[in-house]
């Protein structure tokens, strides 16, 4: 009897061993995913110190730069506002990160929490260009659509919604607004 309880404790733990390292080998990041996660690591402490080099490492003129203010910048744009210090991050924290690599693609998702400086001053302060800056134009592109929804996945890009829009388009039209703070 004695014997048939520890054959049986035994196969038990087997098994249990066996769920435990494929769940573990299931759960771990292949090798793309963990240089893509040392890349975005590389970017948050790139724009945290505002290293100029750092960030044309991993800026892409390929992407568009959007932000909570409806912003978008091309890589220079976004590698420019962080070295002449009109966007300044003192810390950033990125919680529920996620990535998926397709082929040569990657798709990375994270809630970003930063604390920021910006113009001098502690906080966001929006699309208000800093003193002396020039005159800044402000770009909104208007669609009235055909359609009630574009059939566009959550990973679509600024260039496929603006393609979809205008596909779908009955009217279009672009708001300049132009400002600069003396």
């Amino acid at each position: 009897m004695k014997t048939i309880k520890k054959t049986k404790m035994k196969r038990i733990i087997l098994l249990l061993s066996v769920i435990g390292i494929f769940t573990t080998a299931a759960y771990a990041q292949t090798k793309d995913e963990k240089e893509v996660a040392d890349a975005v690591e590389f970017m948050r402490k790139a724009m945290i110190s505002g290293n100029k080099a750092d960030l044309e490492k991993v800026a892409c003129e390929n992407l568009s730069y959007g932000h909570s203010s409806g912003k978008i910048q091309n890589a220079d744009e976004f590698v420019e506002a962080i070295v002449n210090k009109s966007s300044v991050f003192v810390t950033i924290a990125l919680t529920n990160q996620t990535i998926k690599v397709v082929d040569k693609t990657a798709i990375v998702r994270h809630i970003l929490t930063a604390q920021t400086n910006d113009g001098g001053k502690p906080g966001y302060t929006g699309p208000c260009p800093p003193r002396g800056n020039g005159i800044h134009h402000y770009h909104f592109k208007l669609f009235a659509l055909g359609v009630e929804k574009l059939g566009l996945g959550p990973g679509a890009s600024v260039a496929d919604v603006e393609s979809a829009a205008s596909a779908h388009a009955i009217a279009q039209g672009e708001l300049v607004g132009t400002y600069e703070r003396k």
